[in-house]
């Protein structure tokens, strides 16, 4: 990525909210915020002006001017730290309204049109989506707004105090070669001069560090996600006494974390030395150059710590980038991170659905010639096309890896390879299920109406109904109790929450890819048994391989080779 590319694609990740719905409370927040500081600005300077005052009574040892002096500096201190706690809160205020709106529009953009799912698919180089949007947007927005707010008050405060030190400095005579040449603000010029070098240095120094912050995301991401999947597939890696296998995966992402962490320490260090050095040289320096004009009684006491004062504000302002480079390190691996996630979902969010599902007058569900294919572009299934009345039963066969699971996924518009189109009636409502139900976390209740946004619109008495229906009248008393499911229940108990789903959404076309495999056979056909009595007009698509389940329907299809071969289930 070029730097004019990283730079549209900042200025185009920050504009966003600030033309959004939410713009004006927010423009108008942060000019509050950028008044304050500007408030400070101008109490520091007026704190620096008492310095002038105090340190000259001081030196005059004017007694009746001491208490006076002290109590001016009190409530320019307090006015000073009242500002600031109510700059740096309203700052806040401002930080989490903007990382609510963005972290709602990378919500909504990543769960959009499944690009969360056809991510996976598309088998992206992109790590971690869920750290895009939980820490690389905090981190965006939080230095982003700390940055912009600082340079804006370094800027102001170097405008204030460079007419302070040029006023000052007065003029130093340098004598050379017969002649004598005057510098006049010579100070402001010797900081000016300072703090451009002593940024370009730093620069040299930390460049490094912004690889080296982006890396050290993407390690520390890893690591955690490793460790997220056992916690995931625990049941699994206990059968399996797979311990050993899984710590030493663990030590290989944390390896790379500590390799990159130490260089990463190694490159700070470097760092560190130097802006110490440069934080220390900047103490003595002011003393150096006002030191003539003082000794020659040119300026007092006052104005040589008034001078050391405003030295060191225009120098701070001047160095700014020097103290912030890490942040800025950091800020530029963040707008990276996120300039790629949303580059991977603008890119799968462009494939276009396998199948196109299209509003029919007809009562039946249409297939029309869909054509299923791999990623790499090999087919699994190639114009297939039949027809499924309201209430009919259809039982897909094949062998392993011929595509049934996958032509589910197109029928469902998830798979975005291969064509064809399926016809629905006008709102018609179609459910799929996969092999292993995906539970909620929250309450058993919100499980089996997922993905109702709203459980409470089912009667408790009808999912009690429901629970007895599909043999789970044990976990009736349970319906509230805040639980991850997944955990609790055998596959075989999710599976049947499944069907409880049906019964609670009841809709026309159910798809049920291997949905009763972890069942026993007669629990099997007693569920198939129930939604055929509860829905007899719904219409059903198993994929499957149990020979028990031609029993349940009226037709097969049969893919092999490629082709799918429609044809009728004789009942013995």
């Amino acid at each position: 990525m070029t730097k004019k590319e990283f730079a549209r694609g900042f200025w185009h990740i920050f504009r966003s909210y600030w033309k959004s719905e939410e713009k004006k409370p927010a423009l108008g927040l942060l000019a509050v915020v950028i008044s304050l500081n500007f408030a400070m600005v101008y109490l520091v300077v007026l704190i620096n002006r008492w310095y002038n005052e105090f340190y000259n009574a001081l030196q005059a040892y004017e007694g009746a001017l001491f208490w006076p002096l002290i109590g001016k500096f009190t409530f320019l201190a307090l006015l000073h730290i009242v500002i600031a706690v109510y700059a740096i809160y309203l700052q806040q205020l401002l930080q989490i309204r903007w990382r609510t709106y963005m972290t709602r529009r990378y919500l909504t953009s990543w769960l959009g049109d499944e690009a969360y799912y056809r991510l996976q698919v598309m088998k992206s180089d992109m790590d971690n989506p869920e750290q895009r949007i939980q820490d690389d947007i905090n981190q965006f927005v939080a230095l982003t707004l700390g940055l912009l707010v600082g340079i804006l008050k370094q800027i102001t405060t170097l405008g204030a105090f460079a007419v302070v030190l040029w006023n000052l400095s007065g003029v130093l005579e340098i004598p050379f070669g017969g002649a004598t040449f005057h510098i006049y603000g010579y100070m402001l010029w010797f900081s000016l001069l300072y703090s451009g070098l002593g940024t370009w240095l730093a620069h040299l120094v930390g460049r490094r560090l912004i690889r080296l912050n982006y890396d050290q995301q993407r390690y520390e991401a890893d690591f955690r996600y490793a460790m997220t999947r056992v916690r995931e597939n625990g049941e699994s890696i206990a059968f399996y006494r797979g311990e050993a296998a899984e710590h030493t995966g663990f030590l290989a992402h944390f390896k790379e974390v500590v390799k990159n962490f130490r260089a990463l320490m190694k490159q700070t260090k470097y760092l560190n030395f130097y802006a110490n050095f440069y934080a220390q040289l900047a103490i003595i320096a002011p003393l150096i150059l006002a030191a003539p004009r003082y000794f020659s009684g040119a300026m007092q006491l006052g104005g040589l710590m008034q001078t050391i004062t405003a030295f060191g504000r225009v120098q701070d302002a001047l160095s700014y980038f020097v103290t912030v480079y890490d942040t800025v390190a950091q800020l530029i691996a963040v707008t990276h991170r996120l300039l790629g996630f949303t580059s991977h979902l603008d890119e799968v969010k462009a494939l276009s659905p396998a199948v196109e599902r299209q509003d029919s007058l007809r009562p039946e569900l249409v297939f029309s010639a869909i054509r299923v294919a791999l990623p790499d572009g090999r087919a699994l299934l190639s114009d297939c096309s039949l027809v499924l009345p309201p209430g009919e039963r259809l039982l897909v066969t094949g062998a392993s890896g011929c595509g049934k699971s996958t032509l589910l996924r197109a029928i469902a518009g998830i798979w975005p390879f291969g064509s064809g189109a399926l016809l629905a009636p006008e709102k018609s409502r179609i459910l799929f299920l996969p092999q292993r139900p995906y539970l909620p976390l929250g309450t058993l209740r919100r499980a089996i109406c997922y993905p109702l946004a709203d459980e409470s619109a089912v009667a408790q008495s009808t999912l009690e109904d429901i629970l007895r229906r599909v043999d789970l009248a044990a976990l009736i008393p349970r319906l509230d109790e805040v639980d991850d499911w997944s955990r609790i229940l055998s596959l075989g108990e999710q599976q049947r929450v499944a069907f409880a789903r049906i019964l609670v959404l009841r809709p026309d076309w159910v798809f049920l890819d291997e949905a009763t495999s972890a069942l026993d056979e007669p629990r099997e056909a007693y569920l198939y048994q129930v939604l055929q009595e509860a829905l007899p007009h719904t219409g059903l698509v198993s994929v499957g391989h149990r020979q028990t389940l031609f029993a349940r329907h009226d037709k097969e299809l049969h893919l092999e080779n490629g082709a799918a071969t429609l044809r009728d289930i004789a009942v013995a």
